[in-house]
C-alpha cells in the first residue's frame, strides 16, 4: 500500500478516471451497437453523426487508439450508405 499522501491520492483518482472512462466507452459501445442494428435509412443517418461525435470524444481523450476511431467511424459510414 502506499505511504504518501499524494500517492494515496493518486490511487483513488486512478480509479475514478477509470470508472469515467470505462461508462464512457461503454456508452459509445451501445450506440454503435444501436446504429449497426438500425434497419431505416433516415433514422441510421440521424444516428450517426452523435455516434462518430462520441467516437470522436473517446479518441480525444485517448480511451481509444485514433486509427480504431478512425476504423469505426469509417464502417459506420459505410454501412449507413449502403442502408
Amino acid at each position: 500500500m502506499a505511504n504518501h499522501k499524494s500517492a494515496l491520492k493518486r490511487i483513488r483518482r486512478d480509479e475514478a478516471v477509470r470508472l469515467r472512462n470505462r461508462y464512457q466507452h461503454r456508452t459509445t459501445r451501445n450506440a454503435v451497437r444501436k446504429l449497426r442494428a438500425e434497419e431505416n435509412k433516415e433514422a441510421a443517418e440521424t444516428l450517426l453523426p452523435s455516434v462518430v461525435s462520441m467516437i470522436d470524444r473517446l479518441v480525444k481523450r485517448n480511451i481509444i487508439h485514433a486509427n480504431k476511431g478512425a476504423n469505426l467511424k469509417s464502417k459506420l459510414s459505410k454501412q449507413v450508405a449502403s442502408l
